[in-house]
């Protein structure tokens, strides 16, 4: 089998031709040659870069992420490829001297280009990691082996010995050749799949004339489409009947029945809370007493949500389907105030409600439109019940703060202009007369046994 090899692939007679061209006064155009396309692509790669850069500023699109993205690491490597190939070709036409150093450059940069590429995909496709940096090594010393065996000529007789190993899955034979070209085209297509799920998400986020539920929503079918259609068309690239995977999602159709209902409920329900848009990001909602803030994530199994003392609550989407929620911006972010107030009885109650009025006015968080009213309520037992109403548009920005600059600029109206704020006051009366002092003293002679 290894009398086969070509002995121009061979990391032998790589070096045993650099050894004997290297005699040859043709090597030194070789070296020249090379120089000159490394320089001229290194060139070109950063003129590309600076010009693909400044239409980037203007067209923020997701090719034009693309190409600011990826070609800055790949534009080196493929450049200088490409020229290294036409000045081979040309050295071969016009019979210019040995090309050995320039046939290894080649898989070389090759190589190179396929590393960076590798990892640029990865970076995107899944979220920075210890597990993403051990994942970067992986590749890139796969790819380095491959172009290893290659240029040592064993990558011959290893596949022919993996293809020797087989075994039969149902109907179908696999040999370990097969197995792993299989995993590695599900691998890459997956990786791909994620990539462009990732940026076509980017794109619909960063697009403010689409709702934030809608984007998300989108953005999840399209990575769980994009992954099934990648999956499955790796398998049929690699010649594996993907009809035998009916087995499979008739148990898992049988899982989601009995143990994964709870999580098939979630899954669902957060589809429907994303298609319907009864909660979207930004919402200030209410789920019980002690949870209530602002909706910052929604994902296909639960949603997070900020309460305003930074705390995040994790809510499963099935309890926020079956349950009631009090969403206090669901169709308008403005949301009313009530502040109770009470004057004593002797109060000019008139300057009192426009002294109240022009205190919340005096907070720019208080809108003008729908104004603040004042309005009695209650002759309560210690004074006058006043309610101050009024409006805020950015509930999620917290209440408190408002509600005390508030309570504050009325005390310090009130007190300036000399309204009393009554607090409970008892008076005690005793009626008829009071026992003299002599009294007990002969109550407790007639009584001795007391």
């Amino acid at each position: 089998m290894s009398e086969k090899l070509d002995e121009k692939t061979t990391f032998a007679s790589l070096f045993v031709d650099l050894w004997r061209d290297f005699s040859d006064p043709g090597f030194l155009w070789q070296v020249l040659a090379l120089a000159t396309c490394l320089l001229l692509a290194w060139g070109l790669s950063r003129y590309w870069l600076r010009q693909e850069h400044a239409r980037s500023s203007d067209d923020h699109g997701l090719l034009r992420a693309f190409g600011t993205g990826s070609l800055k690491r790949i534009a080196f490597p493929l450049l200088s490829l490409l020229l290294l190939l036409i000045v081979r070709k040309c050295f071969r036409y016009w019979d210019l001297g040995p090309v050995s150093l320039l046939d290894l450059a080649v898989p070389l940069l090759l190589s190179m280009a396929l590393v960076r590429t590798a990892i640029y995909v990865v970076h995107h496709a899944f979220s920075p990691s210890s597990l993403l940096a051990t994942s970067e090594r992986f590749i890139a010393t796969s790819i380095w082996v491959g172009l290893a065996l290659h240029l040592t000529g064993l990558s011959t007789p290893l596949i022919d010995m993996l293809q020797q190993v087989s075994l039969n899955v149902g109907k179908q034979q696999l040999d370990l050749w097969t197995i792993l070209t299989g995993l590695v085209t599900v691998i890459v297509t997956v990786l791909l799949a994620l990539w462009v799920s990732g940026a076509i998400e980017t794109r619909l986020l960063a697009k403010d004339s689409i709702d934030a539920s809608i984007s998300v929503v989108l953005s999840r079918l399209v990575k769980a489409v994009l992954s099934v259609v990648a999956l499955l068309f790796s398998l049929s690239i690699v010649g594996i009947d993907i009809t035998a995977l009916s087995v499979f999602s008739g148990a898992l159709a049988v899982g989601l029945g009995f143990g994964l209902q709870k999580i098939a409920s979630n899954y669902v329900s957060g589809f429907i809370i994303l298609l319907d848009r009864s909660i979207r990001i930004g919402n200030v909602v209410a789920v019980d007493p002690l949870t209530t803030g602002v909706v910052t994530q929604i994902t296909a199994r639960y949603t997070v949500v900020r309460t305003l003392t930074g705390t995040e609550v994790i809510i499963p989407n099935e309890y926020l389907v079956s349950n009631i929620v009090r969403n206090e911006s669901f169709t308008d972010s403005r949301v009313r105030f009530i502040l109770t107030v009470q004057v004593a009885y002797g109060t000019d109650l008139d300057i009192a409600m426009q002294l109240m009025g022009e205190a919340a006015l005096v907070h720019k968080r208080v809108l003008t439109d729908p104004v603040p009213q004042v309005l009695l309520t209650a002759f309560a037992d210690s004074g006058i019940n006043l309610d101050l109403c009024y409006w805020i548009a950015d509930p999620e920005n917290g209440t408190g703060s408002i509600r005390s600059a508030i309570n504050l600029a009325i005390w310090r109206s009130f007190r300036e202009n000399g309204i009393q704020i009554p607090f409970p006051q008892r008076e005690v009366r005793l009626v008829g007369d009071l026992p003299s002092p002599a009294a007990p003293a002969a109550l407790a002679a007639d009584n001795p046994d007391a």
